[in-house]
């Protein structure tokens, strides 16, 4: 019974990295996602963020830990969900993510992939094809997380997203999220070995 409670608390921490290139909206996603998860689902959420000297192309990452509980270190320590947009962060990250984690990728950028189940998908392309823009991969793959993993309403991240989005931007955004939702019904998951 004592293992149980522990393996609860430990449960109800969950972590998340989304992780690409300057430029791709990977600090902009999580603030969406915590502020979702906080403000309108009403859970304790932490989000941090890091990125290279370059404004564009340099690392990119958001972290951003998910708990019922307080909160009382504010970084993952061991992930639950790896985003990657890039080669480069797969290959920075991945050791990161929990054996039994979720690896969500971008299939035309992330092509050596670890030795994880994968969920590949065609963010950037489906961005330029079905939105029109590149911009809005980072919303695809948001969609995406929230759909496969339930960590967050959709509802809450609807409006997370139109409260933050840029004006003008929301259409685009919201469609860029429900493709991502649409994504997760039709998943496709990728073994490498």
């Amino acid at each position: 019974m004592d293992k149980t409670k522990k393996k609860t608390d430990i449960d109800d921490r969950f972590e998340i990295r989304l992780s690409g290139s300057g430029g791709q909206g990977m600090i902009f996603a999580g603030m969406v996602l915590a502020e979702a998860v906080g403000i309108t689902d009403g859970k304790n959420v932490v989000q941090t963020q890091s990125y290279g000297p370059e404004a564009r192309g340099g690392a990119s990452r958001s972290d951003v830990v998910v708990s019922s509980k307080e909160i009382y270190y504010p970084k993952p320590v061991k992930l639950d969900v790896l985003l990657c947009l890039t080669q480069e962060a797969c290959d920075t990250y991945h050791q990161a993510l929990k054996e039994d984690g979720i690896l969500v990728v971008d299939s035309d950028s992330v092509t050596q992939l670890p030795a994880y189940e994968v969920h590949a998908f065609p963010f950037g392309q489906l961005a330029r094809d079905r939105i029109g823009t590149p911009m809005v991969a980072n919303i695809i793959a948001l969609g995406t997380i929230a759909s496969l993993t339930k960590i967050v309403s959709r509802k809450g991240l609807s409006e997370a997203l139109q409260a933050r989005a840029p004006k003008g931007t929301q259409e685009k955004n919201l469609k860029a999220l429900e493709i991502g939702f649409e994504l997760a019904r039709k998943k496709k998951t990728r073994n490498p070995h």
